[in-house]
């Protein structure tokens, strides 16, 4: 997460998980919002980096980046899950 420390990251990234967990009505644990948070922010932020050159910053910017990576992987997972069913 750009410009943040590793520990605000931790809790940016969880309550981004959770917000994207919320509103893409599914079910994780703790644990698993934090990786979709963290992960989800460094797959958006290479996004708006090839796109646009440049990324959000901040705690505000890293939310709202995590928050659309984290449903753009619970939406890539769901997709997998159906193709497979």
């Amino acid at each position: 997460m750009t410009g943040i420390g590793w520990f605000a990251a931790i809790i940016v990234g969880g309550l981004a998980g959770w917000l994207a967990e919320k509103f893409m009505k599914r079910d994780h644990g703790l644990l698993m919002n934090i990786i979709l948070g963290i992960v989800g922010a460094v797959v958006f932020n290479f996004i708006l980096m090839a796109i646009f050159g440049s990324t959000l910053g901040g705690w505000i910017g890293q939310l709202f980046v995590g928050f659309v990576g984290a449903c753009i992987l619970i939406a890539a997972a769901q997709m997998l899950r159906n193709r497979g069913s």
